[in-house]
């Protein structure tokens, strides 16, 4: 192996500790923290790492079986789950869960209905809207591939004890509220 191969190497494998990404200390407060702590915690970010590889190469070969965008997939898991839940769909409730504007979703239904994957009708007790359903089809099709491979991360869950889940849902939640921009001044440019 040469030297810029182990420099490479070397770089990925401590890509998520601490020290790799704030050596002098700027960022996070040690104090307190022994050096068998700052590992574990690296070791945590880089399984989070590895979580979200998993997950974009699960979504990548998704978009690629599909042949859609993220933006479909998000609007077709939708669609499923409201008829899983015998809930009429429409265009403002899509536009509204995947915050787009009503103008995006439109080209969204009609790219979607032009390739088969959903059918819209007149809405049963509102007249004056549209109600959006996926086709068999490309609701088995979903189910059959993707669903069963996102399913299997509830085995991943029961496999922990109830004391371990609600630690993880616990350790989960307090970091997407850590992490959340809604607040940062520079998250808005």
């Amino acid at each position: 192996m040469s030297s810029s191969e182990e420099i490479d190497a070397s770089v990925s494998s401590g890509i998520y500790h601490l020290d790799s990404n704030d050596p002098h200390q700027e960022l996070v407060d040690r104090s307190g923290l022994s050096d068998a702590d700052i590992q574990q915690i690296s070791d945590v970010m880089a399984a989070l790492g590895r979580l979200r590889e998993a997950e974009q190469r699960l979504s990548d070969a998704s978009l690629r079986y599909m042949k859609l965008n993220q933006s479909d997939m998000r609007a077709l898991h939708y669609l499923i789950v409201c008829a899983n839940h015998d809930v009429i769909a429409t265009p403002g409730a899509i536009a509204a869960h995947l915050h787009i504007s009503t103008a995006s979703t439109t080209k969204l239904l009609d790219r979607l209905e032009r390739a088969g994957h959903i059918t819209r009708h007149a809405h049963p007790s509102d007249r004056r809207a549209l109600a959006i359903a996926i086709t068999t089809e490309t609701h088995e099709a979903a189910v059959r591939t993707v669903g069963r491979q996102q399913a299997k991360r509830f085995l991943a869950a029961a496999r922990l004890t109830p004391a371990e889940r609600e630690t993880v849902m616990r350790f989960l939640d307090d970091m997407a509220q850590e992490i959340e921009v809604s607040e940062e001044a520079w998250a808005g440019l």
